[in-house]
């Protein structure tokens, strides 16, 4: 099996293309990513992603203490992945070596399959690659943004850089949205509920939230009305391996959900949906075009 690309090396690009960072505010990554329908595509790719029996297994296997700190790591990966679009390419690359260096100490035995693995095996990594793409790219477009069947393939195209710092062999990476399709249709047959995908979206559902917290606001069920958006938002194939009952919102009326989210935050100020990184990958890029 082939290994994972080397980083991106600082010595291929100028300090003008370091603060702009991989991909720019002309992108079309920084125009989905920076839209408030965007998180709910991060969330609908976990449960996605659970599907693999391996790639779930890495997770439910290595995540002893997870309920402990469930909001931190939540927290971690979407500061990774903000980091890695908006932060410069220094920011992002520091980043992507800190993650590969943890996954490189975990491995496992999945227990349906029988395979070893490490946590950064290649078809594993870019399994939890095209998840994200996919996911983040469907929401967006059925949440209202425009975005033309050119500039979906182009998303697909510019993300290959995102694979990159992972690690995933960029001859691997799909390029365009009709490659993405393909490889989902050939790698459905492998996928499976596992009890660990269950519980880990059901986890999902339900995180672990301070008692105060749970009885002075309505931060759970608003967080279970939107868990069982993302949910609708699957593929009908992959909701039905989870055959969950009561999660069965029709597509419509999911399209209607996911459109009214997007413009109740719209009509907000953009740092509230926004985040600091966000926020200073157009400022400073801002700089870089005043210059």
């Amino acid at each position: 099996m082939s290994r994972l690309a080397p980083l991106p090396s600082p010595d291929d690009w100028t300090a003008e293309e370091d603060r702009r960072g991989f991909f720019g505010p002309g992108s079309v990554t920084w125009r989905i990513h920076s839209d408030p329908a965007y998180h709910l595509g991060g969330m609908r790719a976990l449960m996605l992603q659970a599907l693999h029996p391996v790639a779930m297994d890495g997770v439910a296997r290595n995540s002893a203490g997870f309920k402990d700190d469930w909001w931190m790591r939540i927290t971690r990966t979407g500061q990774y992945m903000e980091t890695a679009v908006f932060g410069t390419r220094t920011e992002a690359r520091r980043m992507a070596a800190r993650v590969r260096g943890y996954h490189r100490k975990l491995s496992g035995t999945e227990e349906t399959t029988g395979r070893p693995y490490r946590v950064d095996d290649p078809d594993l990594l870019l399994w939890v690659h095209n998840c994200a793409v996919e996911s983040i790219l469907v929401t967006v477009r059925r949440a209202g943004l425009a975005v033309s069947d050119e500039d979906a393939d182009r998303y697909v195209d510019e993300q290959v850089a995102f694979a990159h710092l992972v690690g995933v062999p960029l001859e691997t990476v799909p390029r365009s949205v009709a490659e993405l399709d393909a490889y989902f249709a050939a790698i459905r047959p492998s996928l499976a509920a596992t009890p660990a995908a269950v519980k880990g979206v059901r986890d999902l559902f339900l995180p672990p939230m301070p008692g105060w917290l749970q009885v002075l606001t309505p931060a759970r069920p608003v967080w279970g009305g939107l868990a069982g958006l993302c949910f609708a938002l699957l593929p009908a194939w992959a909701r039905r391996m989870y055959s969950l009952p009561g999660l069965a919102l029709t597509d419509a009326a999911a399209t209607a959900g996911l459109r009214a989210f997007r413009a109740g935050f719209l009509a907000l100020p953009r740092q509230v949906y926004r985040s600091p990184i966000v926020r200073a990958g157009y400022a400073r890029t801002a700089e870089v075009s005043a210059a």
